[in-house]
């Protein structure tokens, strides 16, 4: 598979994407548009107190921007001229005995595409001689909270900022909100992205045994990313989960760390996303070890297919997402009920959120720079209270050009049984001997990909997903089938 040329016109995109809306922004408030925006790239990182570095990986705001893969950067936009401009860190000659060539600043402007490029150590003198040109100029720095992490973006920081005007509010929902909607080029990336990590997945299944250790698996998927897609990173720790792992959500942490060795008659749950250029992938497979699903494996497989076929056929602009959810866990509480696990009415059910029982987080989340990709609650958006509902990473309606996944699941995780079985209100729903069967069983997740377009979405992950299409895959016959 011949590996894909990243044009920088993507950056360049983002760039005009974002000054556009802030601008619009500024005039609306009637403030000036003189200034910059300012952002800070990321920096290297070392273990602990050692001189081992970590791999490097961008800063997702300065990579949408900019494209910079080398740290310790900074990176500016004049808002009403709309000249882009690098500031590079000016390293020491040493730098070329143990990391290789120092290149100038006319290599990145060429590389990178943008106006002009000068080193760190010159940008405070650059932007007070800008900033003599107008007594309204303002630099705009990105500070907001991710409401997935909990966590605030780091605003740009360097000796001798405090001597300018600064603005901490005003750019990080403006820029966030660029990202949520994606353009042409980042679409070729992903759609890119989950054609190396959809056929690892497929090698990863045809290679699956009992005997092996998970971490095997994890190791293929790797192996395949990066050999075949030049993906060097992933986009998150791989869950290569089988047996009762599969019930554990995010399993294949340093604690659980894909180490179990696979049993004939498991069920595989491998969560794993290759990253291209920044852009990321994110998508999970489960499937019997042995090529062959039992009965209990069909029924439940083909409930959680049944969600996802069925939320995938509703998606379109202007459906909410968490209606969304709520028909994934119908389908999966359908599929519970024909295998005689609970009884009685599955509105009911909903009413009294079970299918959090089962799926306790939520179905998707945005994708894009990051796995859970930000903007999923706009600002002053409320997040769920009830059960399952409170998992979501968003609650938007859907708007074309938004990338999320689908992924419903189906998992029986002993703490939430036994709460379920203590709640008389709860408990009358579930037959007890049934369910005690399937302690052990593990989870099913089926997690794809997709860009909402105009009347409906497009699926970008490319594995097989029907019981039938599985089981032939395992057994060696071409993907896709003939």
């Amino acid at each position: 598979m011949a590996t894909y040329e990243v044009p920088m016109e993507l950056h360049a995109y983002n760039r005009k994407k974002l000054l556009t809306s802030l601008r619009n922004h500024l005039e609306s408030v009637k403030r000036p548009l003189f200034g910059f925006v300012l952002l800070q790239g990321g920096e290297e990182q070392y273990r602990y107190c050692t001189d081992t570095s970590d791999l490097f990986r961008q800063e997702s705001y300065f990579a949408y921007l900019f494209g910079v893969k080398e740290p310790g950067f900074f990176g500016a936009l004049e808002i009403n001229t709309s000249l882009a401009y690098l500031f590079i860190p000016r390293l020491p000659e040493e730098y070329e005995i143990w990391s290789g060539e120092r290149h100038p600043p006319s290599y990145f402007k060429e590389l990178y595409k943008v106006d002009k490029v000068l080193y760190v150590d010159e940008m405070k003198d650059f932007l007070n001689e800008h900033g003599r040109v107008s007594s309204d100029s303002v630099l705009y720095l990105l500070h907001g909270l991710n409401t997935d992490s909990g966590n605030y973006s780091k605003p740009a920081h360097f000796e001798g900022i405090d001597n300018f005007k600064t603005d901490l509010d005003t750019l990080h929902p403006i820029l966030t909100e660029c990202r949520v909607i994606k353009s042409h080029y980042e679409l070729d990336l992903l759609r890119y992205v989950n054609k190396v990590s959809s056929a690892a997945h497929i090698e990863v299944m045809r290679a699956a045994r009992p005997g092996l250790k998970e971490y095997q698996l994890e190791s293929l998927f790797l192996h395949h990313t990066q050999t075949h897609g030049g993906c060097r990173y992933a986009s998150y720790t791989c869950i290569c989960a089988t047996g009762k792992n599969s019930s554990t959500l995010h399993y294949g942490h340093a604690a659980a760390p894909n180490d179990r060795t696979v049993e004939d008659g498991d069920m595989a749950l491998l969560d794993m996303g290759a990253e291209y250029h920044f852009y990321d992938s994110d998508i999970t497979c489960s499937f019997p070890i042995n090529g062959t699903f039992s009965r209990d494996q069909r029924l439940v497989y083909q409930g959680v297919l049944d969600a996802q076929k069925a939320v995938m056929a509703a998606i379109k602009p202007g459906v909410s997402w968490i209606d969304m959810h709520k028909l994934a866990e119908s389908r999966i509480l359908h599929a519970l009920v024909k295998a005689k696990i609970l009884k009685g009415s599955i509105e009911v059910m909903l009413e009294k959120r079970l299918g959090a029982i089962f799926m306790p987080h939520g179905l998707g989340h945005f994708l894009g720079l990051d796995t859970h990709d930000p903007g999923g609650y706009l600002k002053g958006a409320q997040r769920p209270k009830e059960p399952g509902l409170n998992s979501l990473r968003t609650s938007r309606i859907l708007e074309e050009g938004m990338v999320i996944t689908v992924e419903p699941g189906c998992y029986f995780i002993d703490i939430l049984i036994d709460q379920a079985l203590k709640d008389p209100g709860i408990a009358s729903f579930i037959v007890h001997e049934e369910i005690e069967r399937f302690r052990g069983f593990g989870g099913i997740r089926l997690e794809d990909d997709v860009v909402i377009t105009a009347d409906g979405c497009e699926n970008l992950t490319k594995c097989p997903r029907e019981i039938r299409d599985v089981e032939a895959v395992m057994s060696g016959e071409p993907w896709p089938l003939v």
